[in-house]
């Protein structure tokens, strides 16, 4: 998953600076600055890419339940040490049960709250603004990356609980 989700973060970074790079050759040229040049590009179509932000709203959506499953997994979610890092270990062992409990509660009930947004999308027939792509694909993909973040979220909690997992 976390794979995928670098695939479509490099496919929307590389978007966005294609989009962004479009808009000023495009506002250069509008103002004159490329001459014949400009005029050239504008016939071509060159600008920002139509409904960039559209994409990278989905595609962030996506990309951000696809790190879930391997950061959950890694333990590696942002953690302030300050207090903790004095405890005894069976205490910090037992508040890391407790945090993969909440956590995994927390995914699945996003998880479950999604699902609800997908079926009212698709329901509804809602699209985007500008480039009238169907919403519940966004919803879609993002349900299938929840739904792998909930199973290992859960996988997490069940290993801390039965004490065969540490991090």
């Amino acid at each position: 998953m976390a794979l995928l989700g670098g695939i479509v973060l490099c496919a929307l970074v590389l978007m966005v600076c294609v989009s962004v790079a479009g808009r000023e050759l495009a506002d250069a040229s509008h103002g004159g600055w490329l001459g014949g040049v400009g005029d050239w590009l504008l016939g071509l179509g060159v600008g920002p890419i139509l409904g960039d932000f559209e994409l990278v709203e989905a595609g962030m959506a996506f990309t951000i339940f696809a790190f879930l499953p391997l950061t959950q997994l890694s333990g590696a979610h942002a953690k302030v040490d300050v207090f903790t890092s004095g405890m005894r270990p069976g205490l910090n062992r037992a508040l890391g049960t407790f945090w993969s409990l909440v956590m995994a509660v927390i995914i699945v009930l996003i998880t479950w709250r999604l699902y609800a947004g997908l079926q009212d999308k698709l329901r509804y027939g809602e699209t985007t603004y500008l480039i009238q792509f169907p919403i519940w694909w966004a919803y879609a993909a993002s349900l299938f990356a929840a739904i792998v973040a909930a199973v290992v979220s859960l996988y997490c909690a069940a290993m801390r609980l039965t004490g065969q997992r540490e991090t």
